[in-house]
């Protein structure tokens, strides 16, 4: 009996840790996406409007 009580409360720990990291996420996942919204806009807005082409070395010489 006393190892069944046992599994019930490391259970019941787990969902709650669960519970938690779940919660964690949903409350700050608004400010997590408009952070990278906002730095993938500046990235893509920072672009050169030209094309750019890369040439190996060996063409050069």
């Amino acid at each position: 009996m006393k190892a069944a009580s046992g599994e019930l409360s490391l259970t019941v720990i787990t969902i709650i840790a669960i519970g938690a990291v779940i919660g964690f996420f949903w409350l700050l996942w608004p400010r997590i996406q408009n952070s990278i919204t906002g730095q993938w806009d500046d990235i893509s807005n920072s672009q050169p409007t030209t094309t750019t082409y890369i040439v190996p070395f060996e063409h050069i010489q």
